[in-house]
């Protein structure tokens, strides 16, 4: 008889999240419930007053890592999330804050 190992599905997000998500710990909050996610990827400020993130992994794990987007940390006030497939955008070993854009 055969033995299946079953790999977790692998996919890469890009998100971009509007509301008050700027200087309420949104990008360190984002990191450390990546880390503790085990999902890779980075995360930055944008000039446009949003947070834009790209976040890599087990498909269950990043969904987690959205959801917790829809609110953020508790000084937030998140709007929305709009969610765009980033397949393809190469391969991380960490998760990161990046400078603003």
């Amino acid at each position: 008889m055969r033995e299946f190992v079953v790999v977790p599905l692998q996919i890469t997000r890009r998100l971009k999240i509007h509301g008050r998500v700027q200087g309420v710990f949104f990008r360190e909050s984002m990191r450390q419930r990546a880390e503790q996610l085990n999902v890779t990827g980075w995360v930055r400020n944008r000039a446009d007053a949003t947070v834009e993130a790209v976040v890599q992994g087990d498909e269950f794990e990043v969904g987690r890592l959205i959801e917790w987007a829809q609110h953020g940390p508790d000084a937030a006030k998140v709007d929305r999330v709009e969610v765009e497939s980033a397949e393809g955008e190469g391969r991380y070993g960490t998760f990161d804050k990046k400078p603003t854009l």
